[in-house]
């Protein structure tokens, strides 16, 4: 393989140069796409081969191909630039035929009929994602009962079990463990894990393939359908109709049915009536962001498996109350600034102190202290006029809720760096003009309301604390 001032040639017959290449590749774009956009679309692909410029990938299906030809060509050029293997384009040839074809004309074998598939083939489970390592505070203990509930095979009085919230707060962390539990209480159970997009991806699949028939046995077979940021069903008609009619399949044999989502299911903008109705018919859970409570506990929790590992490890006194108090964000930031600092430290034998958290942690640090969601302002301000979420967001015009409204507006226009169109679709699909009225209402209020400005007062201190 040459390096990067020509190109190099790598063949199919040659498995470890072609695994180790693709490795790197594959690393190199987990973090650059994203996980879930890698899991759907960067995994089923193999590299066959480098060759005078052109990287040929196997691929699953056509369909697939193209989609990674317009979405993600040049990160993988890039990638494979950066592990030595610079190339000028990119081929697809169907798995089993390793021959470049394009991906828009090649000619793809009819894909084996579906089966119904254990948790862990639809979407690869983490072992680490199961109850025994979830840590529960106020903030998420509903969620975490009733998902133990189903996975437990009680009987349950709901259908589905509809989580939300925003990312790293714990949902797909317990999507995951009810399957692990499924799978080690009842193996034969049928459990189908997969995102949204996955869905979606198998049943445009099946529409072009002519196997509609085949999707419908996989889906309507299994005793638990779990989908994971169903949000991104919303807007797409037709996948949306199928999901409409699995849904209620499911329901109707008595099969549970487990979401998870970024926002409750009637602030999902551009979801059909009927789809929001069935959402919404079982139980809605909302978890919350992690109090200072939750968050030392994760850490907590954190160190005792870290120096499971490595008893060497040493954490000064104040280290991880520093830690919960100062990264906010969401769970997932604060276990990655942990681990963070623990490997700098076992590479450099240090004891964790709080000088060495603050210079390794410095862009960590000055990202929590600035960030503030609009997901977060629209919480505050519903909990302190006492309205519903939804009726903030919603279309309802009455002063009760349309004074909370444009106080949200004022408040995300100024606390976060999203603009006013983006505001806008995150306040119900309103157009941007919408949210500067409402923004410059509250700035003509804060002169002659004192009310208005002490309820904007202590919205400010509780969102920067």
């Amino acid at each position: 393989m040459a390096d990067g001032a020509g190109f190099g040639t790598i063949h199919a017959d040659s498995a470890e140069g072609v695994d180790a290449l693709w490795g790197r590749v594959r690393a190199t774009l987990r973090e650059r796409v994203g996980a879930g956009s890698f899991q759907s679309w960067i995994a089923p692909l193999r590299l066959a081969s480098v060759e005078e410029g052109v990287a040929t990938l196997t691929v699953p299906t056509a369909f697939l191909g193209s989609y990674v030809a317009r979405n993600f060509q040049d990160a993988i050029l890039a990638a494979l630039a950066e592990a030595g293997a610079p190339s000028s384009r990119l081929v697809f040839a169907p798995q089993g035929r390793v021959a470049p074809q394009a991906a828009a004309a090649a000619p793809v074998a009819p894909a084996p009929a579906p089966q119904a598939e254990p948790a862990e083939e639809a979407m690869r489970l983490d072992p680490r994602l199961v109850f025994d390592r979830f840590v529960v505070g106020k903030s998420n203990e509903l969620a975490y009962a009733a998902a133990r509930r189903i996975a437990e095979g009680n009987a349950v009085g709901f259908n589905p079990l509809f989580l939300h919230g925003g990312v790293g707060l714990g949902k797909t962390h317990l999507m995951q463990a009810i399957a692990h539990e499924m799978r080690a209480r009842r193996p034969q159970t049928r459990v189908l894990y997969l995102s949204a997009e996955q869905f979606m991806i198998r049943f445009v699949t099946a529409l072009r393939d002519r196997k509609m028939m085949d999707f419908k046995q996989v889906f309507r077979a299994v005793d638990v359908l779990m989908v994971d940021d169903i949000q991104f069903i919303a807007g797409k008609d037709s996948t949306q109709e199928e999901f409409f009619h699995t849904f209620n399949a499911l329901v109707d044999q008595g099969k549970q049915i487990v979401l998870t989502a970024d926002r409750s299911p009637v602030e999902i903008a551009a979801l059909e009536e009927r789809v929001t109705s069935r959402l919404q018919s079982g139980l809605v859970v909302q978890v919350n962001p992690a109090d200072y409570e939750l968050r030392l506990g994760v850490l907590q929790s954190k160190v005792a498996a870290a120096r499971a590992a490595d008893p060497s490890l040493r954490i000064a006194d104040g280290v991880l109350d520093f830690l919960a108090a100062r990264v906010t964000s969401n769970l997932r930031v604060l276990e990655g600034a942990l681990t963070r600092l623990c490997a700098q430290a076992s590479l450099v034998g240090r004891e964790i102190t709080l000088d060495l958290a603050r210079d390794c942690l410095g862009d960590v640090l000055r990202a929590s202290d600035r960030k503030v969601s609009i997901e977060e302002i629209q919480r505050r301000v519903a909990e302190h006029y006492h309205i519903r979420l939804a009726d903030l967001i919603g279309p309802k015009r009455l002063r009760s809720f349309a004074r909370p409204r444009q106080v949200a507006m004022y408040l995300s226009k100024t606390m976060t760096s999203r603009s006013l169109p983006d505001i806008g679709r995150r306040f119900g699909g309103r157009d941007h003009t919408t949210i500067m009225h409402g923004v410059r209402k509250i700035e003509e209020l804060l002169g002659t309301d004192s009310q208005i400005a002490d309820d904007l007062d202590l919205l400010k201190r509780a969102l920067e604390s």
